[in-house]
């Protein structure tokens, strides 16, 4: 049986691991063990930040809405439930769009709510 030497897949392999950690600081970017645990924290953060970020943005939406909302006499979950009762079906991401670059657009339909 002919011998396997390992030596070019072992070399590859470490130049892929290393080339996923450029521009990572100290022994991170260097040695090949400690660069595949920052490859696997990255990797465990990038997954439960994709979700959170959904989470984030939706807070945000609703912040917008509920500041946009304050000084034309609504709360946040009166102008929501007026929405809903006047079957206006508009998602909160596009409110708070129409907050922050609309406002007279949004007034004028926060008006047409309020009777």
């Amino acid at each position: 049986m002919s011998r396997v030497k390992r030596g070019v897949q072992k070399n590859k392999r470490r130049k892929n691991i290393l080339a996923q950690t450029k521009g990572y600081r100290f022994d991170r970017s260097r040695k090949e063990r400690v660069a595949k645990e920052a490859i696997r924290h990255a990797g465990a953060h990038a997954f439960r930040h994709r979700r959170a970020k959904k989470r984030e943005f939706r807070n945000l939406w609703t912040l917008r809405i509920n500041a946009a909302v304050r000084p034309l006499g609504f709360s946040y979950s009166k102008f929501i439930g007026a929405l809903k009762k006047a079957n206006i079906p508009l998602d909160r991401k596009v409110l708070s769009e129409l907050a922050k670059d609309h406002p007279a657009v949004f007034e004028r339909l926060t008006k047409q709510l309020h009777g």
